[in-house]
């Protein structure tokens, strides 16, 4: 009759030798390669920054912080005041944030929990298509089609309507412009609502089918499974989607140049005229030297460092909801 070894119930389960032995040489190439090219963004990153940095040193230390706080621009003078183009950038990306966010998460969430998958196919293909088309085109069609009818469409009526109610007359009062902050929000927000609708679709569609079922299960209506099974799941992913987003809509230049006006003003009326950094670093760069063009620079670094404070406070939003969400 035959011994049974009785196994250590101090072990644990299964054999770990596998994991401490040293892997094989491709397992430890990958690491390798892995690492550097983390490692080889990080250095790129940092040497974009020193390097623009350093050449926009001139405005820096002659406008100093007064000159990112001053809104008067004007290089026949040598005066570069960066505000109002930090403000353009920051109205007209939380406009496209504010239109496309909504739309793209009820898209995302409509095409994978409501629309059956014969029906889904080509809306989804659609809008990848969408997602590619250059942005020079939007501009042009802003500028070309968009911006003259919904002048004469809708900004003016609105600005008529609104004229001496204190707080809607102060934001969509006269002057009205076809090319304004506005404009050129509704343009970003249509630029980024394919980008944003692709991503989260795909979080979205990671979501266990048991987890959706469980909560049928309990008797959960479709709204109640979204919210209580789906969303939890994917709020990082979407969220990371929606960053995508306003790092393209901060960035972009070609479509807001075109369509937002190009006047360096600082002003609470979003059917005004306006500017900002992408699109005067674009335009005025060909023609700067000297100091102009190290403030153009400097605009550049501003966005910079407004994208990275922008993406850490969304990173300290997500680990914070998602450590309530633990602790619920």
């Amino acid at each position: 009759m035959s011994s049974v070894t009785q196994a250590d119930p101090a072990k644990q389960a299964g054999s770990a030798s596998p994991l401490t032995r040293r892997r094989p040489l491709g397992d430890r190439g990958f690491q390798i390669l892995a690492l550097a090219s983390g490692l080889l963004v990080l250095v790129i990153l940092v040497l974009i920054a020193v390097s623009t940095t350093q050449q926009s040193t001139d405005w820096f230390s002659k406008a100093g912080v007064k000159g990112i706080f001053s809104t008067d621009w004007d290089p026949a003078t040598n005066h570069f005041g960066a505000m109002a183009f930090v403000y353009g950038t920051v109205i007209t990306s939380v406009i496209a944030i504010i239109i496309a966010v909504p739309v793209s998460v009820a898209v995302a969430l409509l095409l994978t929990e409501v629309v059956p998958r014969r029906w889904a196919r080509p809306i989804v293909y659609l809008i990848d298509l969408l997602a590619v088309v250059p942005s020079v085109v939007w501009g042009l069609w802003g500028i070309l089609v968009f911006a003259p009818w919904i002048q004469s469409s809708v900004y003016s009526h609105i600005a008529s309507a609104v004229n001496g109610i204190p707080l809607l007359g102060s934001l969509f009062g006269p002057p009205v412009s076809g090319a304004s902050f506005f404009t050129a929000g509704i343009i970003l927000a249509v630029m980024i609502t394919p980008i944003v609708t692709s991503l989260s679709r795909e979080v979205i569609a990671t979501v266990p089918v048991i987890d959706k079922e469980g909560a049928y299960a309990l008797g959960a209506t479709r709204w109640e499974m979204i919210r209580g099974a789906v969303w939890p799941h994917s709020q990082n992913g979407v969220v990371g989607a929606v960053l995508l987003g306003l790092g393209r809509a901060m960035g972009e230049t070609i479509a807001a140049a075109l369509v937002i006006g190009s006047s360096a003003t600082v002003t609470s009326r979003l059917f005004a005229t306006g500017y900002s950094m992408p699109a005067v670093i674009a335009n005025q760069f060909p023609e700067a030297a000297g100091e102009w063009r190290a403030a153009l620079i400097g605009m550049g670094v501003l966005l910079f460092a407004l994208t990275i404070i922008v993406n850490l406070a969304a990173r300290g939003i997500v680990e914070r909801s998602t450590r309530r969400m633990r602790g619920a």
